[in-house]
């Protein structure tokens, strides 16, 4: 099983015989495609803000997935492309749907145009992903469970607060375009997997850490809203201050050379 961030650990066009499949790791994956298809019926019945929980809980089975098949070595090829398959339904597809129905039905054409865009963003994420070697530090384009967990955050806050998605059509449709791009995109994101969570830390840390869990327990579509939105800007933030200091320092040696 390959949970979205994991580098595939075997050869998916090899295929090699079994005789069946791995229970636990794939109930998790399934449990995270059926998270993915309720949060669709929910949006269809007009329950917006279940079916953004219904993405969270798709997240949180698609993030254990991979960690249990690795900690049971447990990982197959079928693992990885059921995980991948259920990707693109709970991330691509169904976040797509409930913005639609919340929002994006008001803009006709262009509506299901963005909506659109966003399922073929995951589509070209999740096989670039599934293709290509990647620095296990950094992620090559938005993630696609960031990008439906801005979605889904966006959706349950508006829901929160009796906001109709009539209002805010074109700017949702802006954004849902924006992120697709952002999916597609070679800007790096961080994978935070060089933090150590075994190593020692300053004890502000652990009472800020106490903070933010009680704001998400208080205050859970606002503070998942800012803290996916501040990650999918970090991206391109991150990478125009590198493009800044490149150019400083390019000026910097290009003066020095005349001295």
């Amino acid at each position: 099983m390959q949970a979205q961030g994991e580098p595939l650990d075997f050869d998916p066009s090899e295929k090699t015989p079994q005789r069946g499949i791995y229970l636990l790791p794939n109930l998790l994956t399934t449990a995270a495609l059926f998270a993915g298809f309720y949060s669709i019926v929910a949006a269809m019945k007009g329950v917006f803000d279940g079916a953004a929980i219904a993405i969270f809980i798709a997240m949180i089975a698609d993030g254990l997935d991979g960690r249990v098949a690795r900690m049971t070595n447990t990982q197959t090829p079928f693992g990885a492309q059921y995980d991948s398959l259920s990707d693109m339904a709970s991330f691509g597809v169904a976040p797509a749907l409930v913005l639609y129905s919340w929002s994006l039905i008001h803009l006709g054409k262009l509506g299901w145009f963005a909506a659109f865009l966003y399922v073929a963003g995951t589509a070209l994420r999740l096989a670039r992903f599934n293709t290509q070697a990647h620095d296990k530090r950094y992620f090559q384009g938005l993630p696609s469970p960031s990008a439906a967990g801005l979605i889904a955050s966006m959706v349950w806050l508006g829901a929160s607060y009796g906001v109709e998605g009539i209002y805010i059509a074109i700017p949702v449709a802006v954004l849902t375009i924006f992120v697709a791009a952002l999916m597609v995109s070679t800007i790096r994101y961080s994978s935070f997997k060089s933090v150590d969570f075994k190593g020692r830390v300053p004890f502000l840390t652990i009472v800020l850490a106490v903070f933010l869990i009680a704001a998400l327990s208080l205050y859970p579509p606002e503070m998942l809203f800012v803290l996916f939105f501040c990650y999918v800007v970090s991206g391109p933030m991150m990478t125009l201050w590198k493009l800044r200091k490149m150019k400083k320092q390019r000026l910097f040696e290009h003066k020095g050379s005349y001295k």
